[in-house]
């Protein structure tokens, strides 16, 4: 899918953070266009106005010509100037070369030297580090030159350059001195030229020839593209991929030659001998549906600098002529785009007075660069390539987007989960993993997918006792902290007492959560909370509806936390419960259990006689005998009166004499 998005240029000279605050709250409709999004294409590249020394440089003069080097720029102006800048714009040097415009400008590999041809019919060569210049003669205006990439190693000093006059000369100095060859005559004017270790490529009117200096034989010629405009108002752009592949962007022509060295005959791999002339093989070719302003390498792809002419009724025109009504041209566009022709991604520039430019006054130059982008599209560090699109008064740097930047534009389409693996799998700084996670979280949070939410936090708030305590917050205020408390830590971190307070009050005021209240007391370790405010907002509900068995399991927690055994008693009583018979020995309640009498005897009968009897001397048998009998309409008070009386009798028969006549009665019952 293509993405077509209007770039945004930074005005800085640093790139911004990539990073975006969380929210909790959003307007509506804004996930109505996240949706709408969702199927725009991530760009590429991302740009940054060119600032420093520039735009007082370009207050009274105007780009022509720019190359890069490994470490610097050369900008050259129409007023002849050459100046020397960093790569954010800051001026390093400036020299004085020429008295008209600068057309062409070339680095040696080593960035030792700049080489700058005119309109003033030179060529001047000056060294960065010494004093040293030295300036040629043509009498012709000249508009392309390279200098041999080797030029500082090798005594031959050699430089190509070529104009107006048609001719394509050699230069190289000899112990007499500077020999000027003609290497090529005859076909109009030379618009641009490109050297690279032994090949020396240029254009004319005719079209692209290609020259090998190992052999001192012209290895091919390719012709120009048939209504392809003529080079004054649309110059031809060469750059050369690698040492054997030269990409030529001509009008609306891509054409992507590789220079070989060999030959395949009956399925057979020849050798050609090495004095033998090299030729070339177009691996690709393809037409564009714009005009060619700049072309550049891209990994296994292209970037080219686009220009959408426009003709006096508004549409498209592709005419040779390229008319344009001034004021009225659109802004220039980087589109990267496969040899196949398959645009990955578009971008239009706002470049300062785009309206009144032609495709002639653009120009594209990338720095050097040794990597290549993985399956992911990411560049190895110190591998990316920049990119500089030039106009008159303009220079606008593009980069291809860093991981931070990819993870940004997933934060920003609402991809927030795979921004998050993205970060999880070390892209990015370690830091953004805080902020994505909240973007995430605030993300669920608005969709009101809230357990989604909380079992994630353990993943994205790690450690961090602030963060933690931030949310737990956050889920309380939106009644929602019966999700998040299974997965609140009880240390590292530890969160502040307050925190788990808040959160077991909120299940207990819900009977619908009163399960993972019970729960969660009895796996949290009492020292982390206070238990008093937890039975404060539970005592409340112990005469109303709300008060379940479970909160009344959970109440007796709390009180044994809180040492109030004998509330502990009265609820397991209430309950029925048979833990209630280990309870009473393990705190030693035999002076509690009055009036509790029949809760015992049904909660287990077995149980209850023995500790009656067994403690007699505290809970007299008339106590127990009185209780029984008045609860005629709880229980089997026959049976369990029959019960208790027997086995009190076999213990000793004078310890309940006075209702012998009362167990006689019930005898019959077995």
């Amino acid at each position: 899918m293509i993405g077509n998005s209007s770039a945004t240029i930074m005005t800085s000279e640093q790139p911004s953070e990539n990073g975006v605050d969380g929210d909790d709250e959003r307007e509506e409709g804004e996930e109505e266009e996240e949706e709408e999004e969702e199927d725009e294409e991530e760009p590429r590249l991302k740009y940054q106005r060119m600032g420093g020394s520039l735009p007082s440089l370009l207050s009274n003069d105007a780009t022509a010509s720019i190359a890069i080097a490994e470490r610097m720029i050369a900008l050259g102006t129409h007023d002849g100037t050459v100046h020397i800048l960093d790569f954010q714009g800051n001026q390093v040097k400036e020299f004085a070369a020429h008295t008209a415009t600068v057309n062409d400008l070339c680095f040696d590999v080593e960035g030792e030297y700049v080489g700058s041809c005119s309109d003033d019919g030179s060529v001047v060569i000056s060294s960065l580090f010494t004093d040293e210049r030295l300036k040629f003669e043509y009498h012709r205006p000249m508009k392309s030159m390279a200098l041999d990439p080797d030029y500082s190693r090798k005594s031959s000093r050699r430089f190509v350059a070529g104009g107006l006059a048609g001719q394509l000369f050699l230069n190289s100095k000899t112990w007499l001195g500077y020999n000027k060859q003609v290497l090529h005559d005859g076909e109009g004017p030379i618009h641009a030229v490109k050297w690279r270790t032994c090949l020396i490529a240029w254009a004319n009117d005719s079209g692209v020839k290609v020259y090998d200096m190992a052999n001192s034989a012209r290895v091919t010629f390719i012709e120009r593209p048939r209504g392809s405009p003529r080079p004054e108002l649309l110059l031809p752009h060469l750059f050369w991929q690698d040492d054997t592949l030269l990409v030529i962007g001509w009008g609306t022509s891509v054409k992507i030659a590789a220079i070989r060295t060999n030959f395949q005959a009956n399925g057979i791999q020849k050798s050609i001998p090495a004095s033998s002339a090299k030729y070339v093989d177009i691996v690709a070719s393809f037409q564009t549906s714009y005009y060619i302003s700049g072309i550049a390498p891209f990994g296994d792809s292209l970037v080219v600098l686009a220009y959408i002419p426009v003709d006096m009724n508004g549409g498209k025109d592709f005419s040779s002529s390229i008319p344009l009504r001034q004021g009225t041209a659109q802004r220039p566009e980087v589109r990267i785009v496969t040899w196949k022709n398959e645009e990955l991604t578009t971008d239009a520039l706002p470049v300062h007075g785009f309206e009144h430019y032609k495709a002639k006054d653009y120009a594209l130059a990338h720095a050097p660069f040794s990597g290549s982008s993985d399956a992911g599209g990411q560049w190895a560090a110190g591998d990316e390539p920049l990119y500089y699109i030039v106009s008159p008064k303009d220079v606008v740097i593009a980069r291809p987007r860093d991981a931070e930047d990819h993870i940004s534009w997933l934060l920003q389409h609402g991809f927030h989960e795979k921004a998050l693996a993205a970060v999880e799998a070390g892209q990015g700084r370690v830091e953004l993993l805080d902020e994505v996670g909240s973007r995430y979280l605030d993300h669920l949070i608005i969709s009101r997918k809230y357990a989604e939410a909380a079992c994630l936090c353990p993943k994205i708030l790690r450690g961090s006792a602030s963060a933690w305590e931030r949310w737990v917050f956050h889920f309380a205020h939106l009644r929602q902290l019966h999700v998040l408390v299974p997965y609140m830590p009880i240390e590292n971190p530890r969160l502040s007492d307050t925190a788990y307070e808040v959160a077991l009050v909120a299940l207990a005021t819900n009977p619908s959560f009163h399960d993972v209240l019970l729960s969660t007391i009895r796996s949290w370790p009492p020292a982390i909370y206070s238990s008093l405010p937890v039975i404060s907002a539970i005592e409340p509900q112990l005469s109303t509806s709300s008060m379940t068995d479970l909160l009344k399991e959970a109440l007796i927690e709390l009180y044994i936390i809180n040492s109030q055994h004998d509330k502990a008693l009265a609820l397991y009583a209430d309950l029925m419960k048979q833990e209630i018979f280990d309870f009473i020995e393990k705190y030693n309640l035999h002076d509690a259990i009055h009036g509790k009498i029949v809760q015992l005897m049904m909660v287990e009968s077995k149980k209850a006689v023995p500790l009656l009897i067994q403690h007699r001397d505290h809970i007299p048998p008339s106590e127990v005998v009185e209780q029984l009998l008045g609860a005629r309409d709880k229980c089997d008070h026959k049976y369990l009166l029959h019960l208790y009386l027997h086995s009190l009798f076999e213990i000793d028969v004078n310890a309940g004499k006075e209702y012998h006549d009362l167990q006689d009665s019930l005898i019959r019952i077995p």
